[in-house]
């Protein structure tokens, strides 16, 4: 039944693990702004600050990803997972350093701050915190390696869930844990616990899942080198062609691969839309709309419940009825309709248009990358994700700076940017879907994905 789908004994394990991840980043959202304002930053220091986790995960998830084809996806994210717990550690650290001024600035560009020790700390933390943060992507390759063409649609839905989940309880319980006498320091010390236990669950409880690599993670903890060692078997009967591209995994070289252009390009329009609307609307909340942090709180974690129950009942319930293609389509329709909305002051207005966010990123998202997924072969999912989320992190960077600066200028147009976006991610996938579909029956869109 769809409502046990999560328990499914092969995928749970990967869901578990992107559930932690992803609350234990969540924890710290709402509080992350008083962090850099108490250590003397200020709101230049914390755009800053944002930006380097992707910008570093820019860097370091092709890596991670080229290196979870070599030695394992369960390594990987081990190492991983092991890089987030040192930098919630870095955080932890910060928090009992003197408030030690390095330099100060005060300029009409970047307002008044001093760099203090602890903040720059932080910097160090969140450097190292993104350079590791291949799990992501790694995770999503994992999926893709013990999905079938029958239940991908619908694992992937599953981990988006789980996500979404995470998003959900992250934030609230960070609310919780910063009313007690610990304030800010509960919730990291909470991340960096959730942190550990997650390198637990991922030596005993995730199987490798890479078919051409030999399991030794029953010995990973005993010795460094062992650790490292890759034991290949045979297990791909792949043409001469197939091997040749595997040989080679620069990003030009996956970039000839068929579809991954349109599939790079609608990754990287997706993030930047989607940085767009979360550099405007803390901003939006708080100056325009005056609402409280309770009040933001409830309208984001009300989108992510949304997404739940579309990327886990929903998607079961339409994964071999509807194929990916039309979901995508739907859901980028939704979700320009949705950015169209949210610029009007208007409650009701305003949680439509949050409900058609939460429908047409639940729709799209899992089906996007359930296709990245069945893209290219098997031995060369892991960089085909790191690249994707390469992708997805340059727009990120990309997207915060400019999102935050245009909100100043134009304010709630700055959402009507992103219907834009999605309409012209709307064309692309249709355009390639009507150039590249097969001649056949026209029930090819229903079953095809």
């Amino acid at each position: 039944m769809v409502r046990f789908s999560f328990l499914n004994r092969t995928i749970f394990p990967i869901l578990l693990v992107n559930f932690i991840g992803v609350l234990g980043y969540s924890i710290v959202i709402p509080i992350l702004i008083f962090i850099v304002l108490d250590f003397e930053g200020n709101g230049f220091i914390y755009g800053i600050l944002g930006a380097m986790y992707p910008l570093f995960q820019f860097i370091g998830a092709p890596i991670l990803g080229r290196l979870s084809d070599k030695i394992g996806r369960k390594k990987v994210l081990i190492i991983s997972q092991a890089g987030t717990f040192i930098a919630w550690s870095l955080f932890l650290l910060a928090f009992v350093l003197p408030k030690m001024n390095l330099w100060e600035v005060d300029s009409e560009i970047t307002g008044d701050y001093a760099m203090t020790l602890p903040l720059l700390l932080l910097f160090v933390a969140r450097i190292f915190d993104g350079f590791t943060g291949g799990n992501v992507s790694v995770a999503n390759a994992y999926l893709s390696d013990i999905s079938t063409d029958e239940n991908r649609d619908k694992n992937f839905g599953m981990m988006g869930a789980s996500t979404s989940l995470g998003f959900v309880l992250g934030p609230a319980v960070a609310g919780i844990l910063t009313s007690t006498v610990l304030e800010e320091a509960l919730p990291i010390i909470l991340a960096s616990l959730i942190s550990l236990i997650a390198i637990f669950v991922i030596a005993i409880r995730l199987p490798e899942s890479n078919p051409c690599v030999v399991d030794t993670g029953s010995v990973s903890l005993r010795s460094f080198r062992r650790f490292f060692q890759v034991e290949h078997k045979e297990c791909y009967n792949i043409s001469r062609e197939e091997e040749d591209t595997s040989a080679s995994t620069s990003f030009w070289t996956i970039l000839r691969i068929e579809k991954i252009p349109l599939l790079y390009a609608v990754y990287f329009l997706t993030f930047l839309a989607f940085s767009f609307f979360y550099a405007g609307l803390p901003i939006y909340a708080s100056s325009i709309l005056e609402w409280s942090s309770i009040q933001l709180g409830v309208f984001l974690a009300y989108s992510s419940i949304i997404m739940i129950l579309v990327q886990g009942p929903l998607l079961s319930f339409l994964s071999g009825k509807v194929s990916g293609i039309s979901c995508i389509l739907i859901g980028t329709l939704l979700l320009g309709s949705s950015f169209y909305l949210l610029t009007y002051q208007d409650i009701i207005l305003l949680y439509v248009g949050i409900t058609l966010l939460s429908l047409g990123n639940g729709l799209m998202w899992p089906n996007f990358l359930s296709i990245l997924a069945k893209t290219g072969n098997n031995q060369l999912q892991g960089v085909i994700q790191g690249y994707g989320n390469s992708m997805g992190s340059l727009a990120s960077i990309f997207g915060l700076v400019l999102g935050g600066t245009l909100f100043e200028s134009i304010q709630t147009a700055v959402f009507r940017i992103g219907t834009v976006i999605f309409l012209l991610i709307f064309v692309l996938v249709l355009f390639h879907y009507l150039k590249t579909k097969p001649q056949t029956s026209p029930k090819v869109l229903i079953k095809e994905s």
